[in-house]
């Protein structure tokens, strides 16, 4: 796929708004971007899954090529009567990195409406607790309006009105960045619809079917069913996944900006198959797609359900490289992106059914 084309498709789908279980306008995109690679299909859940057959292989295995459409966002929980409002998090957030962030919240219109999430100034706190950070619970969303009844009659907000961060995606060409919401995991989308459009023409020995799963920030709850609808061989999980090339020492670093790809060994839901790691770590040397390898002792990604889909299903994750994931902003490299499409497309020409049933 062109850079040109790649690029505003990840705009376009780190810019939409798609918390967990409101996804609809990140599966219309996919949809917009998919056009031509497959067959489509959708469930409740707004998993949308898109197929295309190898060429001649009567008996070619499935191979599931999964990505999760949420981010992590927000829900309204309640309005107080001053006409701000109390909510939830939506997905894995840490309090002292949600204070005075922008906000948009859906309205009964489905129009979004701009917000600041508010904490009580410094001004009116003791100073024992000037220096804490604020817990959830004691922060609000403010829209600006100054009564329960003008939230509901004026801004037309409802309770459960789905929340997400108020930010517009930027790519600095002079230096390979991208900074945007929703890496985690609209890279992987984007991935997936690239490496679909790379493989178009290719004959195949797997048949090929992406899903974009919703609900994964609460819990991989939309691969539980995608899952079962693929009843895939094996499957590549495409993930935007945490840098640490900032926050570690230098040692330890396995998941750094401009290095590749992460293929981790390991995380709190899944031991990746060893077989099918090996496998994908040698077509990443074979075709010079520099790669690095992680262990993970937390986090978990879409392969800690597909592993168990009536079978034991070979999984393996490539992750794109997010600097501060699960915040309003991340920051990625797009040569990262590319060589993750680059090397699951390698991985899936080099695939058939002898391949397969030897993991």
């Amino acid at each position: 796929m062109e850079k040109e084309n790649a690029v505003k498709m990840i705009e376009m789908l780190s810019n939409a708004r798609g918390v967990s279980g409101f996804e609809d306008e990140v599966t219309a995109l996919i949809r917009s971007f998919g056009q031509g690679l497959g067959r489509f299909s959708e469930d409740s859940m707004r998993n949308l899954y898109i197929g295309r057959s190898a060429a001649a292989d009567g008996d070619a295995p499935v191979l599931q090529l999964d990505a999760h459409s949420d981010e992590v966002g927000f829900m309204v929980k309640a309005v107080r009567p001053n006409g701000t409002l109390d909510f939830i998090p939506l997905g894995g957030w840490v309090a002292y990195c949600i204070p005075a962030h922008r906000v948009l919240v859906r309205n009964a219109d489905g129009t979004y409406i701009p917000g600041v999430i508010a904490s009580k100034p410094p001004h009116f706190l003791p100073p024992d607790q000037q220096k804490l950070t604020p817990e959830i619970g004691d922060m609000v969303i403010d829209i600006g309006a100054s009564s329960d009844r003008e939230v509901r009659e004026d801004y037309r907000i409802r309770i459960a009105s789905p929340v997400v961060p108020d930010v517009r995606f930027e790519y600095r060409r002079e230096h390979d960045i991208m900074i945007g919401k929703a890496f985690d995991n609209r890279l992987g989308c984007a991935a997936a619809i690239a490496a679909l459009r790379d493989l178009a023409g290719d004959e195949l020995r797997v048949n090929v079917k992406a899903a974009f799963a919703s609900q994964e920030e609460v819990g991989l709850r939309g691969a539980s069913v995608s899952a079962q609808e693929v009843k895939p061989d094996a499957a590549i999980v495409f993930e935007g996944c945490p840098a640490d090339d900032t926050v570690v020492e230098s040692h330890a670093v396995q998941t750094a900006l401009k290095k590749g790809p992460m293929l981790r060994h390991i995380d709190s839901r899944m031991i990746t198959n060893p077989r099918f790691q090996r496998f994908s770590l040698d077509v990443a040397e074979a075709n010079r797609i520099p790669v690095q390898e992680a262990v993970r002792t937390g986090g978990s990604t879409n392969g800690g359900v597909i592993q168990f889909t009536g079978k034991a299903v070979p999984v393996i994750v490539i992750g794109i490289p997010v600097r501060y994931i699960h915040t309003h902003y991340g920051i990625a490299s797009y040569t990262d992106f590319e060589n993750s499409v680059k090397l699951a497309c390698e991985i899936i020409r080099a695939l058939n059914r002898e391949t397969v049933d030897g993991f």
